[in-house]
């Protein structure tokens, strides 16, 4: 028997669990492409800028020193670690590569950079609404999963994106980024 048209097709699934739809709309894929190409390029360049000192950015000796100025504890370390995010973590999400992670870690991030601009309001310059919407696409992606045109879906674990994979990246993105907000002074 023939499935109808616009079913949406089934994994198998690992004995003793139910099959789980897998989306195979071409337009969600393409979307998902664009938002994790988009995001990624843009993360991965700022932390470029961190971590080479490239784009005009002052690199690790220069954004420790934005760090110390912001309360961080061995701010070049966390320099370090922030460059590294926003680096490995921006072009993990332009390859789909680890795609919860990935989308962790940016997550992280960002919720750091909005903690340290919160009080200038919500509109630029000064504002948060651009890093408001750099977390949101990172939770989304993490949540959505990378689509059908991505290396995960090379990769056993990750070749059908789970919701609980997601969830649980989310999750590790906001303790990680919660642990860091209070060890800054």
């Amino acid at each position: 028997m023939t499935a109808p048209t616009g079913a949406i097709p089934r994994t198998a699934a690992p004995a003793g669990t139910v099959d789980v739809p897998t989306p195979s709309n071409p337009a969600h894929d393409a979307g998902l492409l664009l938002l994790r190409v988009a995001l990624g390029a843009i993360m991965a360049v700022h932390g470029a800028q961190k971590l080479f000192g490239w784009f005009g950015g002052g690199g690790v000796e220069g954004t420790g020193m934005f760090f110390a100025s912001l309360g961080y504890p061995a701010p070049e370390a966390f320099a370090v670690v922030a460059a590294l995010a926003e680096t490995l973590g921006g072009l993990a999400l332009v390859l789909g590569l680890l795609t919860p992670l990935a989308g962790a870690a940016v997550l992280g991030t960002m919720i750091n950079a909005v903690a340290v601009k919160w009080g200038g309001g919500f509109f630029s310059p000064e504002g948060v609404e651009y890093e408001l919407l750099l977390v949101a696409g990172a939770a989304a992606l993490a949540l959505a999963g990378p689509g059908r045109w991505a290396v995960d879906r090379a990769l056993p674990v990750l070749r059908s994106h789970r919701l609980a994979h997601g969830v649980a990246a989310v999750v590790l993105g906001l303790v990680v980024a919660g642990v860091t907000l209070l060890l800054r002074a």
